[in-house]
C-alpha cells in the first residue's frame, strides 16, 4: 500500500463514519412517531389510520430517499479510495444534510399541510440531492450514467418544492418520481466516443 500524503485521507474511514450517520438518521426518522399522537381513549383501527397514515407515508418517503442516497454514497466512495481535504469536507457537509433529515421529516410529517414546512422539506431534499450530484461530479468530472442518475432527483425535487409552496399535499407525489434516477442508472448507456456519427 502506498504512503498517504499529509493532505490525503483514506476514504474507507469516512465510509465507517457515514454508515453510522446514515444508520442513526434512518432510525431517528421513526423515533417520535409513537409520541406524535394524542388519543382521548384507547385507539381503534380508525384512530390509528387517521393519525398515522400521513406520518407513515412521510416516514417511508424519507427512509427510501435516505436509503437511495446511502447506496449512491457507498458506490461513490468505492470509486475513490483516497480523497483530498476538500473532498472530505464536502462529504461531511453531505453527511450533515443526512443528519438533519429526521428534523425536517419530523416537521413535515406533523405539519403536512403547511406550505412553509413542505417547502423547507423540499429544499432540504434538494440540498441532499445537489450535494450528492456535486460529489459525483468531483469524482468523475464529466457526463456519465452516475452523473445523470445523481442529477435526476435534483430535477424532481425542485419542481416538487415549487408544488409544495402552492399545494403541499401534492408535493410527495412529485418527490416520489426522484427514484427514477435508479432507472437511469440501470438503463442509461453512455455514448461511445469511438463510434462514428
Amino acid at each position: 500500500m502506498t504512503e498517504l500524503k499529509p493532505e490525503q485521507f483514506e476514504m474507507r474511514r469516512l465510509e465507517s463514519l457515514s454508515n453510522t450517520i446514515f444508520g442513526v438518521a434512518m432510525t431517528l426518522l421513526a423515533y417520535d412517531l409513537p409520541k406524535s399522537a394524542v388519543f382521548s381513549g384507547a385507539p381503534d383501527w380508525n384512530d390509528l389510520a387517521r393519525v398515522y397514515s400521513g406520518k407513515l407515508a412521510g416516514l417511508a418517503l424519507s427512509f427510501i430517499i435516505a436509503g437511495v442516497f446511502w447506496i449512491s454514497h457507498h458506490r461513490r466512495l468505492a470509486r475513490q479510495p483516497i480523497g483530498s481535504r476538500g473532498m472530505v469536507v464536502l462529504n461531511l457537509f453531505f453527511l450533515l444534510s443526512i443528519v438533519l433529515l429526521p428534523v425536517t421529516n419530523g416537521l413535515y410529517t406533523n405539519y403536512t399541510l403547511s406550505s412553509a414546512v413542505a417547502v423547507l422539506y423540499g429544499l432540504h431534499l434538494t440540498t441532499i440531492g445537489g450535494l450528492n450530484a456535486l460529489l459525483w461530479w468531483t469524482i468523475l468530472g464529466g457526463w456519465s450514467r452516475e452523473i445523470m442518475a445523481s442529477l435526476f432527483p435534483v430535477a424532481v425535487f425542485i419542481p416538487g418544492t415549487i408544488v409544495a409552496a402552492f399545494a403541499p399535499h401534492l408535493a410527495p407525489f412529485v418527490w416520489f418520481f426522484a427514484f427514477g434516477g435508479l432507472l437511469i442508472q440501470r438503463f442509461y448507456v453512455a455514448p461511445n466516443p469511438s463510434a462514428g456519427t
